[in-house]
């Protein structure tokens, strides 16, 4: 990176809740930010974002809003991103798009900083952030996988509403005030709002995030799938996911079953390998019901882990618990990472 270099960065869906997340980022860590473009739909343009303690104006997210602009962070949703993305990439900037859009184009490189940084290299204009559920996986994944080797993943997701953005949010509370005071609970975005039919959350448990493909899984679920084994540079480790949404608002959490190469694993071997990763915490002391939480993870950029336990009938298979804040490292905080190492690489930018 430069010496004191500058740089042009525009924050695409900066009204949103991720939006908004990659301000705080960009602020708390001082990235060499000289001018900010906050962009957004129509409706939004006009308004202010405070940034640095400056209140800077919202442009309207369009081709030539981006001239002049060196990173490109989107978070506006995937039609947005293939709308626009390519003509940011036109005017010179480094796309880093938090949305579906290019996660499996085998062009794009889709990056977790503590697992596969050195794909940064690889761009061509654009770099994919992944689903935040794959993520907090994949971190803890990895330093398993690099000393005892790794051959199969099946996860179960306990995830909380803000994945489905601020109107979720929204629903939840009024949902819950609703059923607390003995009134139907009105559901109009959960699971999937672009669907036929919709289902309280508030109190319950929903077993689909996204719509649903042939083969039974929703896209959720197969984003976890494909995305794990990219990210991770193994087309043969076998993964199995089941999604799930739950009545609260901040951070993801999952169980995670492994298998790994090495069948004389003891559970102390795991944790020292999970304790020894920068961004990843190990939180497991059941003698103290020590544990992660989604609610005590909320607003840290850290993946936290814990319940390391072995399989009782696999000799190669353990069981864990993983949890992070999905607004942060799996979405904000990701991209903002991404950006470091973007400008921290040989070369800079290109």
């Amino acid at each position: 990176m430069a010496e004191n270099k500058q740089y042009h960065v525009a924050v695409v869906g900066v009204t949103g809740a991720v939006g908004q997340k990659m301000l705080e980022m960009l602020e708390q860590i001082d990235f060499p930010v000289e001018k900010l473009y906050p962009l957004a739909s129509a409706r939004s343009a006009g308004k202010t974002v405070t940034f640095k303690g400056d209140s800077v104006e919202i442009i309207e997210a369009t081709p030539e809003a981006f001239e002049g602009v060196d990173i490109a962070l989107f978070s506006a949703g995937g039609s947005v991103s293939k709308k626009l993305a390519h003509e940011a990439v036109e005017r010179g900037a480094v796309v880093i798009d938090n949305t579906s859009a290019f996660r499996m184009d085998p062009n794009v490189p889709l990056v977790v900083p503590e697992v596969n940084p050195e794909d940064i290299q690889k761009h061509k204009g654009i770099i994919a952030n992944p689903n935040c559920s794959t993520i907090q996986m994949v971190v803890a994944l990895e330093p398993i996988k690099q000393k005892f080797g790794l051959s199969r993943v099946i996860v179960s997701t306990y995830q909380s509403v803000s994945g489905s953005g601020n109107d979720a949010i929204e629903e939840l509370k009024s949902q819950s005030q609703a059923m607390l005071n003995g009134e139907e609970a009105e559901a109009n975005i959960l699971p999937v709002k672009s669907e036929p039919k919709h289902y309280p959350i508030a109190f319950n448990a929903l077993p689909q995030i996204d719509v649903f493909e042939d083969n039974h899984y929703t896209f959720e679920e197969m984003k976890m799938i494909n995305e794990t084994k990219k990210i991770m540079h193994n087309d043969e480790l076998k993964v199995a996911a089941t999604c799930v949404r739950l009545p609260f608002f901040y951070s993801h959490a999952e169980s995670v079953y492994i298998e790994v190469n090495d069948s004389n694993l003891s559970v102390e071997d795991l944790q020292s390998a999970l304790s020894d990763k920068e961004g990843l915490v190990l939180e497991d002391d059941i003698n103290n019901q020590v544990y992660p939480t989604p609610l005590l993870s909320e607003g840290k950029t850290d993946v936290f882990v814990g319940r390391v336990r072995k399989d009782l009938d696999v000799d190669n298979g353990f069981h864990f618990w993983v949890v992070s804040d999905n607004l942060l490292k799996g979405a904000a905080w990701n991209s903002v990472q991404i950006a470091q190492k973007l400008i921290q690489q040989p070369g800079g930018l290109k």
